[in-house]
């Protein structure tokens, strides 16, 4: 395990079925280090100053307040510890057609804010050296766009950038 026999892993989720699923699936493979908590990301039950690395993938942008949710993360992080994120941020002003129908194609997208208010969430959480890693843009099928725009407005949309983008994202504290 890459945290080593003295490392400790705890999940997270709030809902029953995946804390039982997920020790079902620990318990098939004979992990000790490694237990799971229900809780809220916006309330961890989780001490302050006692985690050294956050990950998530595709959780923060479902997150009602995800300005809480950060400094939660934050909160529970030693000093000097780091988070890393894999995330779905907006760029540019997506019409909202566009929005529900790549909603309906990748559910992750329903809270999806702006990457450049994502980042400031993390900043004003308090976090520094706010690292970008890779960002990637969601390809919605062109079938799907062609129901919506005529072949002028699809093509000048293609040029545009704008778009649903995942990110993966750290920062330190």
């Amino acid at each position: 395990s890459i945290v080593g026999e003295n490392g400790k892993i705890i999940g997270l989720d709030f809902t029953d079925i995946m804390i039982e699923k997920a020790n079902k699936n620990v318990a098939k493979l004979g992990f000790k280090n490694i237990s799971f908590i229900k809780g809220d990301i916006e309330q961890m039950p989780v001490e302050s100053g006692s985690v050294d690395v956050v990950i998530s993938n595709c959780v923060l942008n479902l997150v009602p307040d995800k300005q809480k949710a950060f400094s939660e993360i934050f909160r529970i992080l030693k000093q000097d510890a780091h988070f890393c994120v894999s995330d779905v941020v907006i760029v540019g002003e997506l019409p909202e057609h566009i929005r529900k129908s790549a909603e309906l194609y990748a559910g992750c997208v329903s809270g999806a804010v702006q990457k450049n208010e994502y980042v400031d969430f993390i900043k004003k959480a308090g976090f520094k050296n706010v690292q970008i890693h890779k960002e990637k843009q969601v390809e919605i099928p062109d079938s799907t766009l062609e129901m919506i725009f005529s072949k002028e407005e699809l093509i000048k949309f293609k040029e545009s950038k704008v778009g649903i983008y995942s990110i993966t994202v750290s920062a330190v504290k």
